[in-house]
């Protein structure tokens, strides 16, 4: 995590072409900048260039908030290039859907807690008041929008008016069981990050831990990715699995899934939260 505030991260992609990271660096070394890290990949099928670009703005002659316009004027256009600028002292606003599970819920808190992610939690969204008391306990407000059939368009109507009103750049689904409307996906593009609870695309529906153990599978898995429209299909931002053997009962299936899904959603809010990940074509670039 970077803890120096003081600091501008770049992230774009663009068709490959010779003199593109000379022209980007030398536009920061001219202006004064330190580059403190740079990674960048070539798609040889695509042909298209990415990079994630950080500088320390100390000593930098253009204005942080002309920065934006001059590379879009002097590079963006030149390169046909799609771009991000972030400031690390921008510190991103998240918003967590639970329903009635805890474990992801309280993992994400821990790490917020102890001051491990750059991000502010204004509030916990909830279906179910089941996760009331642990919002309670974390001193997070706790908003309840009892959901069904008939009056999901109207509640999901507010929820969005509560995260317009608290200024949420990103949403996290705690295990959160409802499907987002196509509405809040558009408004929040690739910035809903949902838990699977399983290694996609695998064992679809709601036991896949059950399904696996019938199939007497020996891995068992969980995958983190952006949310779209069509379900559970959306850019994978993270992958784990973990071993099994004849000897595992469904409730060890199950109780070792949880751990990995722990694990594997606050690995992609990290990531997210760091501004590493690039999206394209329904895929993730994740740089280190």
């Amino acid at each position: 995590m970077t803890t120096n505030k003081n600091v501008a991260k770049l992230l774009l992609h663009c068709p490959d072409q010779p003199g593109i990271i000379a022209e980007i660096t030398n536009f920061i070394r001219v202006n004064g900048g330190n580059i403190v890290y740079l990674d960048q990949y070539v798609d040889r099928v695509d042909n298209l260039f990415f990079m994630r670009l950080e500088w320390d703005l100390a000593g930098f002659i253009i204005p942080k908030d002309k920065i934006k316009d001059y590379f879009d004027t002097l590079y963006a256009r030149k390169y046909t290039m799609e771009f991000r600028l972030y400031f690390a002292n921008d510190t991103p606003r998240m918003a967590i859907f639970v329903s009635r599970m805890s474990h992801c819920l309280f993992d994400l808190l821990a790490h917020y807690t102890a001051g491990e992610w750059n991000v502010e939690i204004p509030l916990i969204i909830g279906n179910h008041p089941d996760m009331q008391e642990t919002a309670d306990r974390f001193g997070i407000p706790f908003h309840l929008f009892p959901i069904d059939k008939d009056n999901k368009s109207e509640q999901e109507q507010k929820e969005m008016e509560l995260l317009e009103q608290n200024k949420i750049n990103f949403i996290v689904l705690a295990r959160y069981m409802q499907i987002i409307s196509e509405q809040m996906i558009e408004k929040y593009s690739n910035r809903i990050i949902n838990i699977h609870h399983s290694f996609l695309p695998a064992f679809i529906g709601a036991k896949p831990y059950h399904a696996a153990f019938s199939r007497g599978v020996k891995i068992i898995g969980a995958t983190s990715h952006y949310v779209t429209s069509e379900l559970d299909a959306g850019p994978i931002i993270e992958q784990d699995v973990t071993r099994i053997t004849h000897k595992d009962a469904v409730d060890d299936l199950v109780n070792k899934g949880k751990e990995l899904e722990k694990i594997v959603l606050s690995r992609a809010v990290q990531k997210h939260i760091e501004r590493k990940i690039l999206v394209y074509k329904n895929k993730t670039i994740i740089f280190s």
